[in-house]
């Protein structure tokens, strides 16, 4: 057994040092926010994570978070229900022209335990440290601590120069040693700073601002609104998400791009209510009470940093996972089961090669390129195609046909329940498109379905939208969400 630290007291974070402390491990989580997490159920309303931008914006807990936690921390979703949180079976909402709704015996296996963001974190909190995890909260890491390399040593081939990571230094001066340092500062992660500072050779980066920008507001009501189309739904120029959330809440979020300016004037209640009533399948989503304004978030990055470059380490005795390591667009609410799924990979590896540094160096590489990586191509896919349709709504030029076969799937799901069942395997991260498309009854239903034209669900177009978002007297004082640069690196 060893000493792990653990940089991030977010929901990666905690799930990966939960995971680590019940392997027997001596886990330390440094979180650099210093409010400690309150009773789950206070955490909405009485918690601020000000290291956090998107802590009360709306996250999607889907299926792959439950398996995970089933095979790995499977006392969690029963504390989540305790704590308010809900079941939710995305097959109580099948297309209207689907015949065959006849339940199956997997069917199981595509439900999910969610609540917001606060609420989920607090449970994890207090699993944890009823778990032996040490979690210090107000401690800000400022550099790597760096020492000889295992008796083991390196992989064959791994340059001389690659640093070995033995503990931090904190803003008070202390420095905590450990066997494996965990990288899980979410998407503002200093790493890259960190590695600059030890002259470790650079990382692998790719980075591209999908450009995206969110309108949220939260309600609550006795029950939740009945689900009528999918929760991600496509209408042109925007998209509208609609999600469950613990204790009777649920959210509604209509985003869009930065660069549509027309869409600023959803930042104002009474137009953002306007759009979304205008929406058949979503207007059910309003009667609520509101309990937040209109949240705006922009600015996300599809981001990944390899810590491997050209098959060799550029430091051992350092992992990064979730977000510090691969940062997506909000839009279709991966971002969690990705990270779940990355601290399941690094337990395994962990447990095999914790002795060895090089070697567990090598071989989270590996989990993490082969298991997780696809998961993050599937959403940035879908993020070039959606931000592809929304422009070409705004410009009014038509979007020709497509015969991608993802997008016959989809069009197909509508009336096959093999493709339904297919396509909610790959929204809630439990199967690769080429997995479900290698399916005989999927093929076979895609088969028979041609070129298609872009998704959208019913509501508004482009010319009905802009006269819901006529410009509202207030909004001149209101400064615009910032659209950050759109880049796209390789180092």
């Amino acid at each position: 057994m060893g000493a792990i630290v653990v940089c991030g007291a977010g929901m990666v974070g905690l799930s990966a040092a939960l995971m680590l402390a019940r392997d027997g491990h001596e886990v330390t989580v440094l979180e650099a926010d210093a409010t400690g997490a309150p009773p789950p159920r206070e955490a909405w309303s009485s918690w601020e994570r000000r290291g956090v931008a998107q802590f009360r914006q709306p996250h999607s807990l889907f299926a792959r978070v439950r398996a995970v936690c089933d095979a790995e921390l499977p006392d969690l979703p029963g504390r989540m229900l305790d704590a308010g949180c809900v079941t939710v079976d995305p097959l109580t909402a099948m297309p209207p022209t689907m015949t065959d709704r006849t339940p199956r015996a997997g069917d199981v296996a595509l439900r999910a335990v969610t609540g917001r963001r606060p609420v989920v974190e607090a449970v994890l909190a207090a699993a944890a440290e009823a778990g032996g995890v040490r979690v210090r909260r107000g401690e800000r890491v400022t550099g790597l601590l760096t020492g000889r390399r295992s008796r083991f040593g390196l992989p064959d081939g791994a340059p001389a120069s690659c640093p070995h990571v033995v503990g931090v230094r904190t803003a008070r001066g202390e420095e905590i040693r450990a066997d494996l340092l965990v990288d899980a500062t979410g998407r503002r992660a200093p790493g890259a700073r960190w590695l600059f500072a030890l002259g470790a050779p650079l990382t692998e980066t790719r980075a591209v601002d999908r450009g995206f920008v969110y309108y949220t507001r939260f309600y609550t009501g006795p029950e939740l609104p009945p689900r009528i189309g999918p929760p991600l739904a496509p209408l042109g120029s925007v998209s509208l998400l609609t999600i469950p959330g613990d204790d009777h809440t649920w959210s509604v979020t209509v985003f869009g791009l930065a660069e549509d300016r027309a869409l600023q004037a959803v930042r104002e209640h009474t137009v953002f209510e306007r759009v979304v009533a205008a929406c058949p399948w979503q207007a059910p989503w309003l009667a609520g009470e509101p309990i937040t304004g209109i949240l705006p978030m922009g600015g996300g990055l599809d981001r990944r940093t390899r810590l491997v470059r050209a098959g060799r380490p550029v430091v051992t005795g350092l992992v990064a996972i979730g977000d510090a390591w691969c940062a997506t667009n909000p839009s279709a609410g991966r971002g969690i089961s990705i990270g779940f799924v990355h601290a399941q990979q690094l337990r395994h590896v962990v447990r095999a090669h914790l002795g060895d540094p090089g070697a567990l160096a090598e071989a989270f590489d590996q989990r993490t390129e082969g298991v997780v990586a696809p998961l993050v191509e599937v959403q940035t896919r879908a993020d070039r195609v959606r931000v592809a349709e929304m422009r070409a709504e705004i410009a009014g030029a038509p979007v020709p046909p497509s015969d991608d076969a993802v997008m016959r799937l989809a069009a197909a799901a509508a009336s096959d329940a093999d493709a339904l069942r297919g396509v909610l395997e790959i929204v809630h991260c439990l199967a690769l498109p080429e997995e479900v498309l290698a399916r005989p009854e999927v093929r076979a239903a895609v088969d028979t379905v041609g070129p298609v034209l872009p998704r959208r669900v019913p509501g508004p177009d482009r010319a009905e939208l802009l006269g819901l978002l006529a410009e509202h007297p207030g909004l001149a004082q209101v400064p615009a969400p910032r659209s950050p640069q759109r880049v796209e690196v390789a180092s």
